[in-house]
């Protein structure tokens, strides 16, 4: 991918998953990565496993917490130097029925997945402004985003609206030269899809609803994270892209 040689990359919810397979990535790439996590323990264990393919770093940070977001995001400068490219990943995901939903865990899913990822956004595009030389910004959206699925109430308005604000930062910040778009994985094969819901649904999910017949990995999600922050991307911004097998295409 051109453009992400010696970039700074700072990942959020890089600790696991699919953003421990983005810093991977983009360690790959040429690039130099800083990761955050809600759990130290895990983000001093994915920092130690990614150090033998590149430079990175990392740290603990609560998303929802605007002061936690600022020492990350003053960390992250000064690991590498300025932030080239934010993969704005953190998130988290239950299912259960809407009638059941309990306001502290309505309360808690908006305030990672949206409020989250908005306080990232904002730190690291003032940033970008400030430094003057542009960026790329790729939020974590969802499927979810676009339809509907059941027992999901919480994940779904939380990916909606990082739909919207990924179109609407991306007006606001074209003028800058910072490009922001957003991923919308269907079914990936993660530690969080795993804890979310009953392996019967998701078996039954895919072989209904995927065309492709199987779950997505985090390293294909992690393409798309290179390729939207990448200069391959140059005309690219207030999209949606969706890697998932088909799913929304049925």
């Amino acid at each position: 991918m051109r453009g992400l040689d010696g970039a700074g990359v700072l990942i959020s919810g890089g600790s696991r998953g699919i953003g421990l397979a983005a810093g991977r990535r983009f360690l790959e790439e040429g690039a130099r990565a800083f990761l955050s996590g809600i759990d130290a323990a895990e983000v001093d264990a994915a920092v130690a496993e990614l150090r033998p393919v590149g430079a990175v770093g990392g740290t603990a940070c609560d998303v929802a917490d605007q002061a936690q977001v600022d020492r990350l995001v003053e960390g992250a400068t000064d690991f590498l130097g300025g932030i080239d490219v934010l993969i704005n990943n953190a998130g988290i995901a239950w299912q259960e029925p809407f009638v059941e939903i309990e306001p502290e865990r309505w309360d808690r899913v908006l305030d990672v997945n949206l409020r989250g990822e908005f306080l990232v956004a904002q730190r690291v595009a003032r940033s970008m402004i400030e430094r003057g030389r542009g960026g790329a910004i790729v939020n974590m959206a969802s499927t979810n985003a676009v339809e509907g699925e059941a027992g999901y109430a919480h994940y779904n308005a939380s990916k909606g609206g990082i739909a919207m604000l990924t179109r609407t930062m991306a007006i606001e910040l074209a003028p800058f030269g910072i490009r922001v778009n957003a991923v919308c994985p269907g079914k990936i094969a993660t530690p969080l899809q795993g804890e979310a819901e009953d392996p019967a649904y998701t078996e039954r999910f895919v072989r209904e609803r995927i065309p492709l017949g199987r779950l997505g990995t985090p390293e294909e999600v992690a393409a798309a994270y290179a390729f939207l922050a990448s200069d391959e991307a140059s005309f690219v911004t207030g999209e949606l892209l969706m890697v998932d097998g088909g799913q929304v295409a049925m």
